[in-house]
């Protein structure tokens, strides 16, 4: 009976060990490989975040109140009606 608890304790042990070095391994390559993203963003820069950013123009953002044009969805007829605000 002790030979199939030293067994199972030895099994146990080896699928731990292993899978705390998978891990380790997993999480340093990820680190690794996030690295690259934390320098500073320029013009030159090799990291892209957005398209406002590789042209080198100022992000404008609009007001909530500002119109959106002829298709705003937000006031749609369909919606006024549902909310009760039919202006």
């Amino acid at each position: 009976m002790s030979e199939i608890l030293q067994v199972a304790i030895a099994a146990l042990t080896g699928l731990a060990s292993s899978t705390v070095f998978l891990l380790a391994l997993f999480v340093g390559f990820c680190f690794l490989a996030g690295l690259p993203k934390l320098r500073g963003r320029n013009r030159d820069s090799m990291v892209i975040r957005t398209l406002a950013e590789r042209m080198g123009g100022k992000v404008k953002y609009l007001s909530p109140h500002a119109p959106r044009g002829p298709a705003d969805q937000l006031h749609t007829p369909e919606l006024l009606e549902h909310s009760g605000q039919n202006q």
